[in-house]
């Protein structure tokens, strides 16, 4: 099974930058995306054989989440049925057979870090939320976490120390998560030392061209699922957006 994770930054924007050329080619079984800033039907996406689910923003052009699943789940939910995370599309959760897929957008500290503790409020009742869900089946967790988990996963990480994304707290709020809920990454399981493996550049600076980067989209898995994982991608070359691609090979037969 491939599985295929995006933060697009705007999704209208980003099909008119190749991203429906990129789902023709890849055909993954299910695509996750987010920060989709818009309604279901404000673009027209090519997606014949796919079962779609929108998670917008009350907001306008702002945050959003989608999938697209050639498999129709069992049950679909949105959010975390609590108000206060509740009004910007950041969640949406899939039951299949043998396991849970949930797709997130986590909140952004911002400059400043004036949604710091907004942030550190939205962890913990979302770290409770993948404790429950995974006492029913396996949990596939993807999506922007907007957290660099180490000092690997990003270019700079003396200078950005305090930085919104590589503050000690969003840090150990990742941490937190994958040792309560037996969660693993992906990507550091298959390629534990591999340096510049980054999947957000900022617009500024050419960041992108020199590799400035940072690793903050992630496929996170139940470590019962361990064995199962075959592949965990970086589609670094794919345009469109300030991120790229990421995906999970993974046996769920």
């Amino acid at each position: 099974m491939k599985l295929i994770s995006w933060n697009v930054n705007g999704l209208r924007a980003c099909i008119k930058k190749g991203f429906q050329d990129f789902f023709d080619k890849e055909a993954p079984d299910i695509l996750c995306l987010q920060e989709i800033k818009m309604l279901e039907d404000e673009a027209d996406i090519n997606a014949p054989g796919y079962h779609k689910y929108f998670n917008s923003a009350e907001k306008k052009g702002y945050s959003g989440t989608a999938v697209f699943s050639k498999y129709k789940p069992i049950s679909v939910s949105y959010d975390m049925g609590i108000d206060e995370h509740d009004h910007e599309g950041r969640i949406i959760t899939l039951e299949y057979d043998k396991f849970i897929l949930i797709n997130v957008y986590a909140p952004n500290s911002r400059d400043k870090l004036v949604r710091l503790d907004y942030r550190m409020r939205f962890e913990d009742d979302f770290r409770d939320f993948i404790k429950k869900k995974s006492y029913i089946k396996s949990i596939i967790l993807c999506g922007d976490l907007n957290v660099a988990h180490a000092e690997i996963d990003l270019k700079n990480p003396r200078t950005n120390r305090k930085n919104p994304g590589f503050t000690d707290e969003e840090r150990q709020k990742l941490t937190k998560l994958l040792d309560e809920c037996s969660l693993l990454d992906s990507f550091r399981l298959l390629h534990p030392d591999m340096m510049g493996a980054y999947t957000w550049w900022s617009y500024r600076g050419r960041a992108r061209e020199n590799n400035s980067g940072w690793r903050i989209d992630y496929f996170l898995c139940l470590k019962n699922l361990k064995n199962q994982i075959n592949g965990s991608i970086i589609y670094k070359d794919i345009l469109g957006s300030d991120h790229c691609p990421i995906g999970l090979l993974i046996d769920m037969n």
